[in-house]
């Protein structure tokens, strides 16, 4: 049993980690920047170190303060959370030549999986269909206009160290295709370090539909069910689902398909802890392998719900070195689950982030209503970070009670002081197409043209 873990997050997802260690009698470690200093997270931690200043260059990415404070306070593992190094296998060996147990995914696994096209190469050898594309990262920009000639029109121009939309383009012709080439790859450089790009076929209406699996130290591979993330905004998610209505209403064998799948790249890159193996589908019932996120995701409430297994204590248990206590057969999905992130952004402003100082804060509560978050009355958003405030996850027994909770609880839900996603979101939840469940990818970026936008804000 771990004695103390340090939490190498900030956040909501710290504030998870540390209720997850509380219930299992294990103490903790808050590590915080300067302006995080009055972050919830930091109160609810048994100690709280500062590692730097504001950004997350000079503290949260700054693996030997991580390491030095994790020596400091003498604790067992470091758990990464989602984002800044809960992917570097780098900081994986560094915590495990230290003595310190990484919660996560091993550096073995995270190098097998380490970027998109290396996973496309991985799930061809586990024999999942990957969407048509280049063998590899293509180089020059005739090089691309003979791929896209190769596997036609439309096609994804992807950077293969990208996440969270960055790099990613489509191209619907040689004109649109050389500019995209170029942005993408200057723009992965930035983001990433990395300009490496890769081609792929564009799926018409996709859904983004993402299987969690979770992985012990024994070989044991299970999956717990698909979250639909089709609700996006360039590649970002604001609304998560599960199951999915894709799934539920036209397509039910694709739930074991899908999980076998992910079960296969799982085992094919020898992967431990929880992780997140990402699929496109289209209307017919064809999916693709797109990407394995080697973390816990954001949206693991939702599937916590449905299955009543809590993701963050089990991977705690696997890092201890615990067998899975359950096997594929023990799994079973019950209801319906919902997920809005409450982001400071302004919707009707482009998204702008929108930090500051919270004036007002009520969370909502009652039946079926939990929320994830480190907001309070008087915390000043920073400007360094992500803009999520919080997650809003509703239960019921079926889609619609999920969704009428959800009504409920954003209408409850009051922030003032700064914008946040809540009535655009509010707006969402009212879409007559959204509420029969048929949707894409492509779902908010319908409502935002095609003069449906003004429809939109008038319901807001």
């Amino acid at each position: 049993m771990f004695e103390k873990i340090l939490v190498a997050n900030r956040g909501e997802i710290a504030v998870r980690i540390i209720r997850a260690c509380k219930d299992m009698g294990i103490r903790t470690v808050a590590v915080f920047s300067e302006p995080d200093a009055n972050s919830m997270h930091v109160e609810m931690a048994d100690e709280a170190i500062c590692i730097g200043k504001g950004a997350s260059s000079y503290s949260y990415l700054r693996i030997d303060r991580l390491i030095s404070a994790a020596e400091i306070t003498d604790v067992d593992a470091i758990h990464p959370g989602y984002g800044f190094l809960s992917e570097n296998a780098h900081f994986a060996d560094v915590c495990e030549s230290c003595n310190i147990r990484f919660i996560g995914p091993s550096s073995k696994a995270m190098n097998a999986l380490q970027d998109k096209q290396v996973s496309r190469a991985l799930s061809k050898k586990a024999g999942v269909p990957c969407p048509p594309g280049s063998d590899g990262i293509v180089e020059t920009e005739q090089e691309a206009l003979a791929t896209a000639k190769k596997i036609g029109y439309p096609v994804m121009i992807k950077a293969v160290a990208g996440g969270g939309g960055r790099g990613m383009r489509v191209a619907h012709n040689d004109v649109s295709m050389i500019k995209g080439f170029h942005t993408s790859k200057a723009e992965a450089e930035k983001a990433f370090g990395n300009a490496g790009v890769y081609i792929e076929k564009f799926i018409e209406n996709p859904h983004h539909i993402e299987i969690q699996i979770l992985g012990d130290n024994d070989g044991n591979i299970i999956h717990l069910g698909e979250r639909d993330c089709s609700i996006q905004r360039r590649h970002q998610k604001l609304i998560e689902e599960t199951p999915s209505p894709l799934i539920e209403n036209k397509h039910k064998n694709l739930r074991a398909q899908m999980g076998k799948a992910a079960i296969k790249i799982a085992q094919t890159a020898e992967y431990t802890s929880a992780g997140t193996v990402e699929f496109i589908a289209d209307d017919s019932g064809n999916f693709y392998f797109l990407e394995v996120n080697k973390r816990c995701q954001v949206e693991h409430p939702i599937t916590e719900e449905v299955t009543g297994i809590d993701i963050i204590k089990q991977q705690i248990l696997i890092a201890m070195g615990e067998p899975l206590k359950l096997s594929q057969r023990h799994v079973t999905f019950t209801g319906h689950a919902i997920e809005c992130r409450i982001n400071a952004e302004d919707p009707f402003d482009n998204f702008r982030p929108s930090p500051g100082r919270i004036e007002m804060y009520y969370a909502p509560g009652g039946g079926g209503v939990r929320v994830d978050s480190h907001a309070y009355a008087g915390y000043t958003i920073p400007p360094h970070y992500d803009s999520m405030i919080g997650k809003l996850i509703t239960y019921g027994k079926d889609r619609r009670e999920a969704m009428e909770r959800m009504n409920r609880a954003l209408s409850e839900y009051m922030i003032t002081g700064v914008k946040t996603t809540i009535p655009f979101e509010q707006a969402i939840l009212q879409d007559p197409n959204f509420r029969r469940g048929v949707y894409s990818t492509n779902f908010i970026e319908d409502l935002l043209t095609g003069g449906r936008r003004e429809l939109i804000e008038d319901k807001a």
